[in-house]
């Protein structure tokens, strides 16, 4: 069970590995285009097709239609990959029970944007959990779990890109195990310890709003290569004949240094440099993009944009 391109490579991995895939559930197919009359079928779904996957692709999970089909599929165990909170209903269907692929070193980071949420709050690791489905959401017994570095370059894509490869090979290796009879699974509670639990709540627009007064220069760092490149960070540029517009940021570096001048301000030399003043140093902006436009090296965005007194709110 799974939609995008994460949960294709864990797909693929366990076709791979020789498991027998007695089907798929995905999203249904999502409206695009300018008038939303074009449809278009998730990642998961294409892959499935292309594999002659039999697919299921509810609209409520505990339609009795679907759950009709998915018992006549008979499977022994289900994996879940980013995909939708199941009732009980479902993840107690099959006689092995229903296992999920975290993006995240659980119990840390228990949400829908486990990756953006460690890269934020400046992690230096982070990794994969895979767990026994249970009533709440990401609380069930570990698995597995396999660990990733974090470095100060890297970025929400980078990291997805490495934990969606460690995941596939975490549930093939899961399957394993319970197939074998190894499963031997851990509660979450007895990894807590003293440490406070970071959540990882679902990303929205006001989310990725970079508050310039609250950020120290590493934060806004993190801050950026968190959300970059999608959904990016942005902020508002208000230019000194009183025009706005957003800019989004998807690069940049940072520098500590005593700064003298509001959070906010700008600073360029008009052509390849552009940086943004923070309570305890500077944020140079390598990559951005002005609404309307297209993605660009700052240096691009510098030939046509007029920033005498602008500032960044």
């Amino acid at each position: 069970m799974g939609t995008p391109e994460f949960a294709v490579a864990s797909l693929d991995a366990l076709l791979g590995a020789g498991c027998n895939v007695v089907g798929v559930v995905t999203m249904p197919d999502k409206p695009v285009g300018r008038h939303h009359d074009t449809l278009q079928a998730s990642a998961v779904k294409q892959y499935a097709v292309e594999h002659g996957l039999p697919v299921l692709q509810p609209e409520k999970l505990r339609d009795e239609e679907f759950l009709s089909a998915l018992r006549q599929w008979n499977a022994d165990l289900q994996v879940v990959v980013a995909f939708r909170m199941l009732p009980e209903v479902v993840w107690d269907m099959p006689r092995l029970g229903t296992f999920n692929l975290h993006a995240a070193l659980l119990p840390q980071y228990r949400g829908a944007a486990p990756i953006n949420w460690a890269i934020i709050n400046g992690e230096t690791e982070t990794g994969v959990t895979t767990f026994f489905l249970d009533h709440d959401i990401d609380t069930g017994r570990i698995i597995l779990q396999e660990r990733c570095p974090i470095a100060e370059t890297d970025n929400a894509e980078t990291i997805h890109d490495r934990l969606m490869e460690m995941g596939a090979r975490a549930v093939v290796e899961t399957v394993q195990r319970i197939a074998d009879g190894r499963a031997d699974s851990v509660a979450q509670e007895t990894l807590v310890g003293d440490a406070s639990l970071k959540p990882a709540p679902k990303i929205f627009r006001e989310t990725c709003q970079i508050r310039w007064q609250e950020l120290g220069a590493k934060q806004a760092y993190d801050f950026v290569r968190g959300l970059s490149p999608y959904p990016a960070a942005w902020a508002t540029l208000c230019t000194a004949d009183g025009h706005e517009a957003q800019l989004k940021v998807f690069r940049a570096s940072f520098r500590r240094a005593a700064t003298d001048v509001p959070a906010g301000t700008l600073h360029t030399d008009g052509k390849a440099t552009l940086e943004v003043a923070l309570r305890d140093g500077w944020l140079s902006l390598q990559e951005v993009q002005l609404a309307g436009k297209k993605r660009m090296p700052v240096e691009e965005f510098l030939r046509g944009a007029k920033l005498q007194n602008a500032h960044l709110a």
